[in-house]
């Protein structure tokens, strides 16, 4: 009687599919916190009577936990791996929406500037691993498809967010503080922050019991063994990573620059309204979000470089145009600019860390840590608005959107990898 041999099991690749879809979910959290954050410039400019210099510390203490955190959050990662980091930050979220209830109480800059500041570590966190998480969930040349597609999500946290605000918290402030009093104004963050608390403290349990697998067969994308002589060389030596992180630093600070100050530029420009102002921002994001959704078709025909320098020459243009003109051509100039931000920061965070095999995570954590941008430009958008006026104050953008277009085009070309 003949035996019959039995096949061997072909391996299969891995499915990604389910821990990519969990992992992007939760850019839209960081997308609706980050820009409901921005709301608050306008909020609290008025309720403490500020400049614009010194309302945009908002945004100073928010990004500024990206250059405090993202290098510890690196290594975070590298002691209890991606999942755990996640979780981590999520609860700090949850810890600082809560400091916002006595901030309101009190009425308190300071307090307001500690509640954001925690808030923005707990975002460090998640980004620090999502980003580079879903990078290494597939192929590497795939890697900017899954971050702009990731990013489509961010855009829609953050194309909510302003309704939002505008809903629950933005109040016509200068007609509002002269009824009642500044803390009933500075009251309507608490109900949306608990609110929110809430949710992310639901999230973070349920992350913690949800699967989502190592990559420990993608070696390539994991941290160099012990004696490997990669171990003594420095990501500055990466050019391309260098600038990568300069063009997140400049991306970072224009896209929140323009979208803290639009409400009050937008009042200027005739819209009379907070709420009203705040839709425009809302369509500001939607924008981002029909341009990732876009990009990420775009980015099978066009070379991610190519892309993103196009886009970083139209937005200079468009940001140019809002200089130059007054009313609605101004508007429509600067909520067009979303749509062109869309692919950038997906594109330079891809761009920057290829090649970098076993210093990928190091490449990440120098980019992610140029995010502090956004505590940077705005001030300095502010600064020049409170000098020249908000207009002439858009020169800023300009510039930093032709370094983006710059990076895409020329700067983004690895002159080394890891391997050589």
């Amino acid at each position: 009687m003949s035996t019959r041999s039995t096949p061997a099991p072909v391996a299969t690749a891995p499915s990604y599919t389910g821990p990519f879809i969990t992992v992007a979910a939760l850019f839209f959290i960081f997308g609706f916190i980050t820009n409901l954050n921005m709301a608050l410039v306008p909020h609290l400019k008025s309720i403490f009577d500020l400049p614009y210099a010194w309302a945009m510390l908002v945004e100073s203490a928010f990004f500024l936990a990206y250059f405090v955190f993202s290098s510890p959050t690196g290594k975070l990662i590298e002691s209890i791996g991606y999942k755990r980091t996640m979780v981590v930050s999520l609860f700090i979220q949850v810890v600082g929406c809560v400091l916002f209830v006595p901030a309101a109480r009190l009425v308190s800059f300071p307090l307001f500037l500690t509640a954001v500041f925690v808030v923005g570590a707990g975002v460090t966190g998640l980004q620090t691993a999502a980003n580079p998480y879903v990078a290494i969930l597939g192929p590497e040349h795939s890697a900017p498809v899954r971050l702009t597609l990731a990013q489509a999500l961010n855009s829609l946290g953050g194309t909510i967010a302003p309704l939002v605000a505008g809903a629950y918290i933005l109040t016509d402030s200068e007609k509002a503080t002269a009824i009642v009093s500044k803390a009933a104004v500075a009251d309507t963050v608490r109900g949306p922050y608990l609110a929110i608390a809430a949710a992310l403290l639901i999230l973070g349990v349920t992350v913690m019991f949800l699967h989502l697998p190592h990559i420990a067969q993608t070696h390539e994308f994991r941290p160099a063994k012990e004696g490997d002589s990669l171990l003594g060389r420095s990501i500055w030596s990466y050019r391309h990573t260098v600038l990568g992180a300069v063009g997140i630093f400049l991306y970072v600070g224009v896209e929140v620059g323009l979208a803290s100050i639009a409400v009050n530029y937008f009042s200027l420009q005739g819209v009379s309204s907070a709420k009203t102002a705040s839709f425009l921002v809302s369509l500001y994001w939607g924008g981002a979000l029909i341009g990732r959704l876009l990009g990420s078709w775009m980015l099978t025909k066009v070379k991610a470089g190519k892309l993103l320098g196009i886009f970083g020459i139209a937005a200079a243009f468009m940001a140019i145009v809002s200089m130059m003109t007054s009313g609605q051509v101004a508007i429509w100039s600067i909520v067009i600019c979303g749509f062109f931000n869309s692919i950038m920061f997906p594109n330079i965070f891809a761009l920057g860390i290829a090649g970098l095999g076993p210093m990928t995570s190091k490449g990440s954590g120098l980019i992610m840590t140029a995010v502090v941008g956004g505590a940077v430009i705005p001030p300095l958008i502010g600064k020049v608005a409170d000098l020249m006026g908000i207009q002439h104050a858009l020169v800023i953008p300009v510039l930093c959107y032709v370094f983006i277009a710059f990076y895409g085009l020329w700067g983004s070309k690895p002159a080394r990898t890891a391997s050589a």
